[in-house]
């Protein structure tokens, strides 16, 4: 096969595989769009109430998902490996490893709400922010357990289920807030709070519907992990949890940074919390197309290197990262233009929708090096290299884009000297716009890092691979 044509084929099945995941993940994440959006025409104070619960609550369902992420790489390998009675086993004990944190993270959920008692909220703000917290706790265990068998069935190759469950709830979640948040059918308006109840009652309905498709699938019949019983096992707990903690940490890393840029600009008022809000809630749109990619090549490459064939693997590897970047590009030329429309979808507010196009406009600078850290840390997951990346991310957001991002959004004073004398730094706190810029420059780093990492790790496997036996194609 010639090189134009493998990488074309390559191309072809990477898409074919990531689609159906980006076509999921913009419905999951399309809730979180329409619960800020319809709260945004509420009132305000809504808006900035539901910014902050959201904020809180993806810090920590996306750390949970990253750390139920350590089913897809076992259950892709095995793939590879033609070793499918060894999913099953997998699965189960993932599932208990998802209720158990799960209910953990509830219990977190609840308690961090005391954070909103020590900030400087309107009062309707800070009801909202805790209502929407506490009422979606309740939905953790259920997104715990989603996510296991989500990765069980991407990493079967089996894209299509979550794409149409995700959708389905995605349109039930417009209907419930519809009638909450504004109050129709005979139920009173509710506000934010209603998108909090409509936010809880989806993921369980997610988790149900994908329960439904699975059953009926025969693409499952093989690998179904429901036909026995089975308790949970520690020395496997420990191994998915040793795999998947440092991919959750990683998540926590970026989310946290987010959700706490959210809770420092508090301190300048409702407009420029719900001015982050919404350019962070569009670029996390955005976002899920590299995401999924980052999926669809974690598969890939783990099905290769289970079937042995670390060559297909790298080439695979590299082939999904150009795809990520080809679409950044694309990407940021559409926020770019387009940023005064996006924020305006969002809400009338003039002032918030003038705030959220500078940001928007700092979301489509840093597309390349964020599409770059996300779609090389899946690569190098599918090698089952969870620890490195982890570093990696830290440095670039709790190394570089927090730290700068106080300095140039609220203390630009406290900056040493060597970097206050750099021409351009702000004689004035910069406020939300200081910390974007300062995501910019984290997330120039996490992507380049993670590159040079995929670089090294793909070569070792190359390098450190018995003579082939005989010849396979990609």
């Amino acid at each position: 096969m010639n090189r134009g044509a493998r990488l074309g084929g390559e191309i072809a099945a990477l898409w074919l595989l990531a689609w159906p995941i980006m076509v999921g993940q913009l419905a999951n994440v399309g809730m979180s769009v329409a619960d800020v959006a319809m709260a945004g025409h509420a009132s305000a104070q809504d808006l900035a109430g539901v910014s902050l619960g959201v904020s809180v609550w993806n810090m920590v369902i996306i750390t949970l998902m990253g750390i139920m992420m350590a089913v897809n790489p076992l259950v892709a390998h095995h793939v590879g490996a033609q070793e499918l009675d060894h999913i099953p086993h997998v699965v189960r004990q993932a599932l208990w490893k998802g209720l158990l944190l799960g209910l953990l993270a509830a219990l977190l959920l609840q308690a961090s709400v005391q954070l909103f008692e020590h900030m400087a909220l309107e009062p309707l703000t800070r009801e909202v922010a805790v209502g929407f917290v506490q009422i979606t706790s309740f939905s953790l265990p259920a997104f715990a357990a989603y996510r296991v068998l989500y990765g069980y069935s991407a990493s079967l190759g089996q894209t299509k289920p979550m794409m149409v469950v995700a959708l389905g709830v995605l349109l039930l979640n417009i209907l419930i807030n519809w009638v909450l948040v504004f109050g129709h059918w005979g139920f009173a308006p509710q506000g934010g709070l209603g998108c909090a109840w409509s936010t809880m009652l989806c993921v369980w309905a997610n988790l149900g519907g994908l329960l439904w498709w699975m059953r009926r699938s025969p693409a499952y019949a093989s690998t179904w992990p429901f036909t026995q019983w089975e308790w949970p096992h520690a020395p496997k707990l420990r191994s998915l949890l040793k795999m998947g903690l440092p991919i959750g940490v990683t998540y926590f890393a970026e989310t946290s940074a987010f959700a706490l840029i959210a809770l420092l600009v508090a301190r300048f008022g409702s407009a420029q919390v719900a001015a982050h809000q919404i350019a962070l809630n569009f670029t996390s749109l955005i976002f899920m197309v590299p995401l999924s990619l980052g999926t669809a090549v974690l598969t890939r490459v783990g099905q290769a290197l289970g079937a042995g064939q670390p060559k297909a693997a790298r080439f695979r590897a590299w082939v999904g990262v150009a795809s990520g970047l080809g679409f950044a590009v694309l990407s940021a030329a559409g926020i770019a233009l387009l940023r005064t429309p996006i924020a305006s979808l969002y809400t009338e507010d003039t002032a918030v929708v003038a705030l959220a196009t500078q940001l928007l406009l700092l979301a489509a600078v840093f597309q390349l090096s964020d599409a770059a850290q996300v779609v090389t840390a899946g690569a190098i997951r599918g090698y089952k290299i969870t620890r490195a990346p982890m570093w990696v991310q830290m440095l670039a957001f709790w190394g570089v884009s927090l730290p700068l991002g106080y300095l140039l959004g609220i203390a630009p004073e406290a900056a040493p000297a060597w970097l206050a004398a750099l021409p351009g730094y702000p004689a004035q706190a910069m406020q939300s716009a200081g910390f974007w810029l300062a995501l910019v420059f984290g997330l120039t780093v996490g992507g380049g890092g993670l590159l040079l990492l995929l670089r090294q790790v793909a070569r070792a496997h190359v390098e450190d691979a018995p003579p082939p036996q005989n010849k396979t194609s990609a």
